[in-house]
This record gives structure tokens, sequence and C-alpha cells, in this order.
């Protein structure tokens, strides 16, 4: 599966590497091309799974505002929920389209 803003590829990974958590599916730190993420200072917690690090996507000049988003250290409660641990993970929104 592919996330892909503007032409360009900026993360990768095989279905089976995914997580797939509330309607969205988290890319594995190895697949994302961290040369195409800015961290955003834009602050949030989620009630389950603990504080939100946001990122604007950036690709030949061109910014997405907080379309990508990671749980660094999420709760340990939503590792159990989730039943695998996505610290680190980061998930697309907004028009960052995910592809097969």
């Amino acid at each position: 599966m592919q996330a892909v803003w503007n032409g360009q590829v900026i993360a990768e990974a095989d279905n089976e590497d995914l997580i797939y958590i509330e309607g969205n599916w988290y890319f594995p730190p190895s697949g994302v091309k961290q040369e195409f993420l800015e961290k955003s200072d834009t602050p949030y917690t989620c009630p389950w799974k603990g504080v939100c690090q946001y990122f604007h996507v950036v690709v030949g000049g061109k910014k997405s505002e907080d379309s990508a988003w990671s749980y660094p250290e999420p709760l340990p409660s939503a590792i159990e929920r989730v039943h695998e641990d996505f610290s680190n993970y980061v998930a697309f929104w907004r028009d960052v389209q995910i592809t097969e």
C-alpha cells in the first residue's frame, strides 16, 4: 500500500505491515519517507491513544498542513486495545491518497 501526495510516494509498506485503527491505515516507521514530513506544533491528545504528533507533508515546495500524524508513545491500554504496538506508525488524511 502507498501514501501519495503531490505525485510523490511518501510512505509504502506491505499490507501485512500496516495497522488499521479507526478507519485509518498506519504505516510502519520503516516505510515512511521522513524527508517529506515536517513536525507540526498542532497539539492533540486522543482520549484513548494518548499524545499525538502531527506532521505537515512537504513535496516540491508545496505543503499539506497537519495531514499526517503518529503516536510516539501510545498509552499502554491503547496498545492492548489494538493488539499491536503502533508507536511511531504514521497515518495520513485530507488530500493524501492511500492506494494499493
